[in-house]
């Protein structure tokens, strides 16, 4: 008799084992490469990281952590290459925001929206030996950290523990310093294509 309780407690707790495996992943976590497009001339490559978390099967929480190679715009990077050196300012930055998911086959689309921080880092390029050492050093001590926001969208391929991802970025960053003046009357934003790999779980 003692065995009945013993046998029911282990197939209840199989069936739920067995329960628990059957679930779709709920995370996933991938490194993505991107080109942000300046204009068809000025091109700078993009890096990074993200996380998502499911909030209901088309809802997910998501976190990015990256660098942006160059947010000055486009008529910026232009006049500054023809002095013959370069100028630029990349970013380090991080975020979270909402993904809206379509469908629920192994392809879906998707829109998001995030917004979070991002520290400013101008440099120069194209001096070479101790002048260009000693005009990054003394562009580090104007480094600046400001808000920032994005749009994008795009499609993930969802397969087993695999997922891939190609989207469009679009970041603003809202910056009141000096920095923001090299935008001349535009602003400091990115527009970003980009690649991604990574694992569900």
């Amino acid at each position: 008799m003692r065995t009945l309780p013993f046998t029911a407690i282990l197939l209840a707790a199989l069936s739920l084992t067995s329960a628990a495996g059957a679930q779709e992943p709920r995370a996933s976590l991938q490194g993505f490469g991107g080109l942000g497009l300046g204009s068809f001339e000025t091109t700078n490559a993009n890096f990074g990281g993200a996380i998502t978390g499911s909030l209901t099967p088309n809802i997910q929480l998501v976190g990015e952590a990256g660098r942006i190679g160059n947010v000055l715009p486009s008529t910026t990077q232009t006049l500054v290459g023809l002095t013959g050196a370069g100028f630029g300012v990349s970013a380090w930055y991080g975020d979270a925001g909402v993904r809206v998911t379509g469908g629920s086959s192994a392809l879906r689309p998707y829109a998001e929206v995030a917004g979070g921080i991002a520290r400013m880092q101008p440099h120069v390029s194209g001096l070479s030996g101790v002048p260009g050492v000693i005009a990054n050093a003394g562009l580090s001590l104007l480094n600046r950290t400001a808000p920032m926001a994005s749009l994008g969208g795009g499609v993930t391929l969802e397969g087993g523990a695999f997922v891939a991802d190609i989207g469009y970025r679009h970041r603003r960053i809202f910056s009141d310093s000096w920095m923001q003046a090299l935008a001349l009357g535009g602003g400091l934003n990115t527009n970003e294509v980009r690649v991604g790999f990574g694992v569900r779980f």
